[in-house]
């Protein structure tokens, strides 16, 4: 009885934990939306209009970088207060940071919105430090990079649909109203019915976006979450980084989320160039990419809740992914106004194929997955960059199918067996998502030095790492190093 209540509990935290994942997927993608839409307001080179990622992720390791100073010299927050806790903190947080998005757009302030990206990245931070172990240990160790991707499943419907809706309303209102005219000088201006409705169309999600997140944290409030951190001793000490798993695994994710964001930033401009087209359909191309990772994470979830290699996972397996699929098509195909043929995707048909038998390869393993995922995005970004058209477009777009698991195995590779310093590792790795500010800012600068297409060039030497860390670094061992 005392087990099935247990069991009950751990469900019930798991499903008001995974609404958090999707919540912070579907504003993180949001980014993606962002970029080429204030790129035309303010007129930005790609350098300059890849900041957004660098203050949002810059964040993440600012927050990271604070929590584990705090936790090696006053002792681990999360031991003391709790996983509760620390998700509430989060949401408030990030609740509060969306706000204010309404000035930002409202004063026409790039600096404004680029300091509001800031602490909604902090508070993801404390979402990222707190969700994501807990989520691990919320059940036995062999399954919890099966736990972890059905929760980033969610997290990929998020930055899944973000795309479709949010691409909508912005650049919606900006083709209809954001139309700059010339002023006497010769500057570019908006009208003053096109830059209030052009700002209402950012203000407007993210205030909901806002009131959503207050909300989350109420619910959070009235649940009763297990507590896991109990007879956990709290020690000061920077002990985390004697593991090799984790620090090599710290790498692990700066390369994974640099290369993940890279992409996804770059896709729609990178899209327009090579189809010829604009943001509308080149955002529905986009949805794929972030559904391919959705997709991915269920099949993860599926594939790695057990070591059976049996005929009927494989058949769940197939009919998850291809209904997963349908469904993406099927999103995307009412937003374009019933004109998104199904023969305009058959490509992502194969390489979907090519994953399932890419997990088959896997045998329900988190480093051998891993170690071939990468592999198979090597194939791809060269393949991309030796060809054009829609060969070069769909090698991009079929990556994420392969990023997939890589941030649940990853994690749950890097955190084993750190016992009392789990919480101490996760915010290491959480720092690490400095990934995200650091290499879109170096593709920007490749993409106006040489081209857009050339710049993908740059997350080759990401995947290569991630194959390593899955054939080699992800080896638990304890360094003998002296007490840190």
């Amino acid at each position: 009885m005392e087990n099935a209540r247990k069991t009950s509990a751990n469900r019930l935290a798991l499903i008001v934990v995974t609404t958090l994942f999707f919540m912070w997927g579907f504003i993180t993608c949001m980014n993606d939306i962002l970029i080429p839409y204030l790129k035309k307001v303010f007129e930005l080179n790609y350098f300059r209009a890849m900041l957004v990622q660098f203050a949002f992720f810059g964040a993440y390791f600012i927050g990271s970088l604070t929590y584990f100073i705090v936790s090696a010299t006053k002792g681990d927050p999360v031991l003391r207060l709790g996983y509760k806790k620390g998700i509430i903190a989060g949401l408030l947080v990030s609740g509060s940071a969306l706000i204010i998005f309404w000035p930002a757009a409202a004063l026409h302030s790039y600096e404004l919105f680029l300091s509001a990206l800031f602490i909604l990245g902090l508070g993801f931070t404390l979402l990222q430090i707190t969700a994501n172990p807990y989520v691990a240990i919320l059940g036995p160790d062999e399954t919890a990079s099966s736990r972890l991707n059905l929760a980033q499943g969610y997290n990929s419907l998020g930055t899944t649909i973000a795309p479709i809706i949010g691409g909508y309303l912005i650049f919606h209102y900006f083709a209809k109203y954001g139309q700059p005219l010339l002023n006497s000088a010769g500057n570019q201006i908006f009208t003053d019915d096109g830059a209030q409705m052009t700002a209402f169309a950012v203000q407007a999600p993210y205030m909901i976006f806002a009131a959503m997140f207050f909300v989350l944290a109420l619910i959070v409030y009235k649940t009763n979450l297990p507590r896991v951190t109990e007879g956990e001793e709290v020690e000061f000490s920077a002990g985390a980084l004697r593991y090799r798993n984790l620090v090599f695994g710290m790498i692990a994710i700066f390369m994974y989320v640099g290369a993940e964001v890279s992409i996804g930033s770059i896709m729609i401009n990178y899209i327009k160039q090579q189809l010829n087209t604009g943001e509308m359909l080149a955002k529905s191309y986009l949805a794929f990419y972030w559904g391919g990772a959705m997709i991915g994470r269920f099949l993860g979830a599926i594939s790695m809740g057990s070591t059976s290699q049996s005929m009927q996972k494989t058949l769940k397996m197939i009919g998850t992914a291809f209904g997963v699929f349908m469904l993406i098509y099927l999103i995307v195909y009412i937003e374009s106004g019933f004109t998104f043929a199904l023969s305009q995707v058959y490509p992502f048909a194969g390489f979907l194929i090519l994953n399932l038998i890419a997990f088959r390869i896997g045998r329900s393993l988190p480093h051998r997955t891993l170690f071939l995922f990468a592999l198979m995005n090597i194939v791809l970004l060269t393949t991309a960059l030796y060809t054009g058209g829609l060969v070069s477009m769909w090698c991009i777009v079929a990556i994420g199918l392969f990023n997939s698991i890589m941030w649940s195995n990853i994690f749950t590779l890097a955190i084993r067996d750190l016992g009392k310093h789990t919480s101490q590792g996760s915010s290491l790795l959480v720092m690490m998502i400095l990934g995200g500010a650091i290499i879109p800012l170096i593709q920007g600068a490749v993409a106006d030095a040489v081209s857009v297409h050339m710049s993908f060039f740059v997350p080759i030497f990401s995947y290569i790492y991630l194959a390593f860390y899955g054939k080699e670094g992800y080896k638990p061992r304890k360094w003998n190093l002296k007490k840190l």
